[in-house]
């Protein structure tokens, strides 16, 4: 299954790991917010998370690291790029 259709079936959990303000501002309906520098604190709530993870920011670039950082802890993880790119394909 490609990443466009995790994200039109709902296959897993949409994360945004911008700031929460840039969260508030736009965001992928459903999708949670822990920002990329809080995920290692976070990392539990990360990991009972349903699985695979699609990673979102604004232009990809944090949500590459976010990857990174999560797939090293055994976490099933794609980066989705920008968020309207995610939101585009849950429509």
């Amino acid at each position: 299954m490609n990443l466009e259709d995790l994200i039109k079936n709902n296959e897993g959990t949409i994360l945004d790991v911008r700031t929460e303000g840039e969260f508030v501002g736009g965001s992928v309906a459903g999708s949670i917010n822990i920002p990329v520098q809080d995920l290692m604190d976070r990392l539990e709530e990360v990991k009972s998370m349903k699985e695979p993870l699609v990673l979102c920011c604004a232009s990809g670039q944090r949500s590459g690291m976010a990857q990174q950082m999560l797939t090293i802890e055994g976490i099933e993880c794609y980066n989705g790029g920008g968020w309207m790119e995610v939101n585009f394909h849950k429509a």
